[in-house]
């Protein structure tokens, strides 16, 4: 019915399923008002209906809750339930055990943030440019490379109406968007935004990043102007066997190819501001082996898909 343009008729349908206690028909239903298809965007509401459908034991709707639990997006935040709950999961499910032993080997505080922190390396003043060496275990790095495997999608844009190549960056990647940012995505997120000396809710989901050899991103900048401007980029190198590949500003010179578990961190923020004309930077090709780069962008207040 959707796909014959039957919308209304078929959200009654599957509404009318979810009220009669229908795992599936619930979890649907939350995922069309999270992701405002066919109803107003209501992340509140899906939520709720993520946790219906767990209570009824629908499997992807059990870790949609528990992860949303440890984010606290749409609603309240409880970490340590989150935990019990992935510790729960773990026992039937491989990789939530995985997200399981990466946590306990971070040192946390009991909500989840990072006890401590490496000092940065300053490279530049202007645009601020810090290098955090070893910010993130090898551990970490591997678990966000399986992570992403099976979602990569080549990266694309909008032109004249249809999805094309985009012509100015080839990599291919996964966004870790907020129903799957599972808790131990989390736990790295939250690093980010101490690293950063931000908020964890002004990043936006990270996103993983594969470039093979050739791939390239061409000289750009990742600002994005009012309302709710873009200025601060992060960027996690998850592993170095690979040649080229660097992250080049072009405007200064300044090249750096981080170690695995560096991250780097620039502004995009000028004097101004508006964009720091400095911050223009590339990655550029790779010409031989894989990369993998971990990148989430920073708002300057708390940042909403919607």
């Amino acid at each position: 019915m959707a796909e014959a343009g039957r919308t209304a008729e078929a959200i009654g349908l599957i509404t009318q399923a979810a009220q009669g206690g229908n795992a599936t028909a619930v979890f649907t239903l939350g995922d069309l008002y999270w992701r405002g298809v066919g109803l107003p965007q209501d992340l509140t509401r899906g939520r709720e209906l993520f946790q219906r459908s767990a209570q009824l034991g629908h499997p992807m709707g059990t870790r949609a809750w528990t992860n949303l639990l440890a984010t606290g997006i749409g609603g309240e935040r409880n970490w340590q339930e989150a935990l019990r709950r992935l510790d729960y999961e773990g026992q039937s499910d491989l990789l939530r055990r995985r997200m399981r032993d990466v946590i306990q080997q971070m040192q946390l505080t009991s909500s989840g943030d990072p006890v401590t922190v490496p000092d940065p390396e300053r490279l530049r003043d202007d645009p601020e440019t810090l290098l955090f060496r070893n910010a993130f275990t090898v551990a970490e790095c591997d678990f966000l490379m399986l992570l992403a495997e099976p979602t990569y999608e080549p990266s694309l844009v909008i032109m004249g109406g249809r999805n094309v190549p985009d012509p100015i960056r080839t990599s291919e990647g996964s966004t870790i968007h907020w129903l799957i940012e599972d808790p131990a995505t989390h736990a790295i997120n939250r690093r980010l935004a101490a690293l950063s000396k931000t908020k964890f809710e002004c990043g936006e989901p990270l996103h993983i990043l594969r470039y093979r050899p050739g791939q390239e991103y061409r000289p750009h900048v990742d600002w994005l102007p009012p309302p709710n401007r873009r200025v601060l980029t992060a960027l996690i190198y998850l592993n170095d066997d690979y040649t080229g590949g660097e992250t080049s500003f072009v405007k200064t010179g300044l090249n750096v190819r981080g170690q695995k578990g560096d991250v780097l961190i620039f502004s995009s923020l000028g004097p101004d501001g508006n964009v720091h004309p400095l911050s223009e930077h590339a990655g550029l090709p790779v010409t031989s082996g894989t990369k993998y780069l971990g990148s989430r962008w920073i708002r300057e207040a708390p940042y909403s898909a919607s």
